[in-house]
Parts: C-alpha cells; structure tokens; sequence
C-alpha cells in the first residue's frame, strides 16, 4: 500500500473546520492512508490515529518515523476511543466513514467484484466474514441485510438465488457472488452499477457493524473532546450520513414536544455548529474524484456540557443478527 499516493476527499473543508494548532491533540480515527493526518501534522498538531486494519498499521511505519514524537497509532476500532483518552482531554477528532480505497484496490481482502478474491470483506482481518453470511444465514436475514443496508429493492430474489446456489456447494469467491447476483437481478443496457454493487455493499455495512461503529465513535468523541473540542465527519452513504446527521440533531439541543404533545424542558447542547450544518464536495474535487460525489461534511464544536448518554436506540438502526462486538482494547504504535 503507498500511502503516498492517497488524498482523502475534502482534505482542505476538513482541516478548515477542525482548525488545527501547533500543539493541539487530533484523533483521527479512520487513519486509513494517513492523508488527514499528514495535513494536521504539517501544521504543527499532535495525532493519534486509529484503524482496525493491521496492514494500515504495518504500512505506516515511515510515517512514524518522519513525525516520530507526534504521531501515535492505535490498532483498534475508532468506537473505541474512549478507552485510550481521558474525558475532555482532546482538541478534535476526524472520521472519514467507509471502506477505504485502498481496501477496495487489493483483490485478496474481498471487498470489490472488479478482480476475482475471496469472499471477505473484514477491515479488521477477523471474525465473521461475507462468505460466512453468504453460507449460512437464513434467507429471511440476507432479504434483510441486503434489502435495508444494501438498499437492493429486489434483495429477495438475490436471497433465494444465494439459497439455491450454496446447495450446490460453498459460495466462496467474488466472482462467484456477482455472478449469482446478476444472474439474478438482471441487467439492463442503462444500469449505471453492476447489478452485484448493492448486495456487496449490505454485506460489507453488516460484516464490519459499520454503522453501530459509526454511532459508537461519535458518543465515545462526544466523550473525550475538550470545551472547544471539534468533531468533523465526512460520511459518502446516506444511512451513514442519516446517523451523523441524528447525533447532530439530537446534540444540538433545543427544545422537545410536538404540536400534540406538550413541551419539555429545552434539552442542553453539548455541540454547537459554526457555519453550514453540512458541506459538499467542490465541483472541482467530484469532477477529478468519483468517490467525492457523495461526499457530505457534518461538524461541530464541543460545549462545555457533559456527555449526553450513549444510547444506539438514537439512530433508529435495523433489527439484524449483528456481529458480535470485539472486546479488544488496541495496542499503541509509536
């Protein structure tokens, strides 16, 4: 992996609203390629860096030794930031939500059906993979997985035909996978996506629990952002950006009730919003990368109010057999 090459998407709205300073601390917690995290450190910060993908944390080494002192990497997920830092003790956190393109580009992490590779899709190379789903969940639970997370309005045929297939033996591969979904979807001569990119996507989202992880990471930045404290989100899928948006919604305070209910107490804001409420990417950055398109920038800045409670019931998530949560801490790369 060249770390070199990646620029992540709004690089330059992202480092406008985390405003960083020489000697602030900066978690970024989907270091990823390290792209974020080079400009803060350019600019005199301090970073901490999360990622659940061991390769990252191998393939950063140089990185660590050119900003030796002020980078520190931990290999654990980003929900678990809370457990490294001391509440109200850091200067802003950036999320850059989803799969990276690194991941995509490497045919033997499962991720894309562009190059034939096993059927995985673990960012953390462990625990459940797609091809486990694929093999053995019940048809009712791929409808679903496929149909909400993958928003695949024809998820139960692509069930049923996953069903009959794995009868037949194991579905062990991409290509296999993509083929089945065609097979059973169609394809027309305007469909702009393959007909296999929604199902890769409900089984990639459920795989990694990606969005109880979204959600976990924002309570646990909530948590350990100073008075002042930023939080800058970049989400690319409208369930991730839904989440991001709520958590906002829901921070921002205000008053509750509604016109057949009375009125409650205005609840505290432990976030205020300086600004646009949400950002898109330039015309320019979409034009040269694709991925930038559906990009959306949320962020706020930490009140001196404490940590509301940390409850998922907030973003409405799907009732799903999600993979259970890894107890592991992380360990620190310095």
């Amino acid at each position: 992996m060249n770390l070199e090459r990646h620029i992540p998407v709004m690089l330059d709205e992202v480092v406008a609203a985390l405003k960083p300073a020489a000697g602030e601390h900066i978690v970024d917690g989907t270091f990823g390629a390290g792209g974020y995290s080079r400009a803060l450190l350019e600019r005199a910060a301090r970073v901490t860096g999360f990622d659940q993908d061991p390769d990252v944390i191998r393939d950063a080494a140089p990185m660590l030794t050119e900003f030796e002192g002020r980078l520190d990497l931990i290999h654990a997920p980003f929900s678990q930031m809370d457990e490294h830092f001391e509440t109200g003790s850091i200067d802003g956190v950036v999320l850059d939500i989803g799969v990276s393109s690194m991941q995509i580009d490497q045919a033997g992490r499962g991720f894309s059906f562009q190059k034939d590779g096993p059927l995985d899709m673990r960012m953390a190379q462990s625990g459940l993979s797609a091809a486990d789903v694929v093999n053995t969940f019940a048809v009712s639970d791929l409808t679903r997985i496929v149909g909400i997370l993958g928003e695949e309005r024809h998820a139960g045929r692509v069930a049923r035909a996953i069903e009959k297939e794995r009868a037949l033996g194991p579905i062990e591969t991409t290509a296999h996978l993509a083929k089945i979904v065609e097979k059973a979807v169609g394809r027309g001569p305007k469909d702009k996506i393959h007909p296999a990119t929604r199902t890769f996507q409900g089984l990639r989202i459920f795989v990694n629990d990606e969005l109880g992880e979204l959600g976990r990471a924002l309570f646990a930045a909530e948590r350990i952002l100073k008075p002042g404290g930023r939080l800058v989100v970049v989400a690319f899928h409208s369930l991730e950006d839904r989440i991001v948006k709520r958590f906002f919604q829901d921070r921002l305070g205000g008053a509750g009730g509604s016109r057949h209910m009375p009125e409650v107490s205005a609840k505290p804001a432990t976030f205020r919003v300086d600004g646009r409420a949400m950002v898109k990417a330039s015309d320019a950055e979409a034009e040269r990368n694709p991925r930038a398109r559906s990009a959306k920038l949320r962020a706020g800045i930490r009140t001196d109010v404490a940590a509301s409670s940390a409850d998922l019931a907030l973003f409405g998530l799907p009732n799903l057999p999600w993979p259970q949560r890894k107890g592991e801490t992380g360990r620190r790369i310095t």
